[in-house]
């Protein structure tokens, strides 16, 4: 009876029936006429069986009763089958300035580590969508184009660092034309840039607001973040010879104006990430933000399994007919 519904359940309300009937067939039974005579000598007989075989055909009526009640409450097997249809698919590219400042500990335990984890929970959390990954300092290049491989995006995510491969500097413009180059020939429905750094634009050969006015003419909204907490922070400032950083207590720098009128431009959002907190609660707010449409059809094929419950009602029951009129009829 796995996963049987019932059409008619309220028909099972007439099991109540059932203990009052059996009630009555006790006391019924309990009842016995008595006649005073002066010698049984006359009555003896061989003790028969059928007297103690006779209950079975009210077990019988109980039985057929029971199994008709639930063939009248209508049993029935559902199979349910999905049909997702992805209405309005999104693209997204996540632009991500990896210069040496990303190091800096206001978040735990830097800035870079803090939004690459953020950044996975973000990727997870969209498993309809393609997405891809940009990277820049005072150069860009792109991690790993549009797709909708998670694996391939978390994979690549996790490689993300300060590795020198790039020259230092903050380019937004550079990390933003980049991103907007591998998002200009999507067919999808909407296209999304999130645009992250911790700094001023100090590098690379592409303004910033001209990347931007690009985004708007393909249709791709910008949401941009700035990173960091206000005031001081302990940041990076030389190499000693044996390659670790050296940290000194530095003033935060985010180009806020800058990042707000690309987010205006491009009818996005600026977001401003002061802790590994409020990271997160903007990654969730952007995931809300820019939502996939998913047309969801179900199928319903039901199956009757009344038939064998009411077979098997009008088996007892007339089976307890044909004992009562043939096996028990001469029964006193």
């Amino acid at each position: 009876m796995k996963n049987v519904t019932f059409l008619n359940p309220e028909f099972f309300w007439l099991f109540l029936l059932l203990p009052v009937a059996i009630a009555w067939y006790i006391w019924k039974g309990k009842r016995q006429a008595s006649l005073k005579i002066s010698s049984l000598k006359g009555f003896k007989a061989k003790p028969s069986i059928l007297g103690k075989l006779r209950p079975i055909l009210f077990v019988l009526r109980i039985l057929g009763l029971s199994a008709l009640i639930v063939a009248l409450a209508r049993p029935q097997s559902v199979d349910i089958s999905n049909k997702t249809n992805i209405t309005n698919g999104i693209d997204i590219v996540m632009s991500i300035d990896v210069s040496g400042s990303m190091l800096t500990r206001d978040l735990k335990p830097n800035r870079m580590e803090a939004l690459k984890k953020v950044a996975a929970d973000f990727v997870e959390a969209r498993p309809n969508d393609r997405i891809g990954l940009v990277v820049y300092a005072a150069e860009s290049y792109t991690k790993i184009p549009v797709t909708s491989d998670k694996a391939l995006i978390l994979d690549a995510l996790s490689t993300v660092k300060y590795d020198q491969l790039l020259q230092d500097g903050t380019g937004i413009g550079m990390g933003l034309a980049t991103a907007v180059n591998r998002l200009k020939d999507s067919q999808a429905k909407s296209k999304v840039i999130i645009l992250l750094t911790d700094g001023v634009n100090n590098s690379g050969s592409i303004d910033p607001r001209m990347a931007s006015e690009i985004a708007k003419e393909f249709g791709i909204k910008v949401y941009t973040i700035g990173i960091g907490t206000t005031g001081m922070a302990e940041s990076p400032y030389a190499i000693k010879p044996n390659g670790e950083f050296e940290y000194r207590m530095m003033q935060v720098q985010i180009d806020e104006n800058l990042m707000r009128e690309i987010a205006r431009t491009t009818d996005g959002k600026y977001f401003r990430a002061k802790n590994n907190q409020s990271l997160k609660a903007i990654y969730e707010e952007i995931n809300k933000l820019e939502t996939t449409e998913i047309e969801e059809q179900k199928f319903y094929n039901y199956d009757e399994r009344f038939r064998p419950f009411a077979i098997a009602a009008g088996i007892l029951l007339l089976l307890e007919i044909l004992l009562k009129n043939t096996v028990f009829r001469s029964f006193i």
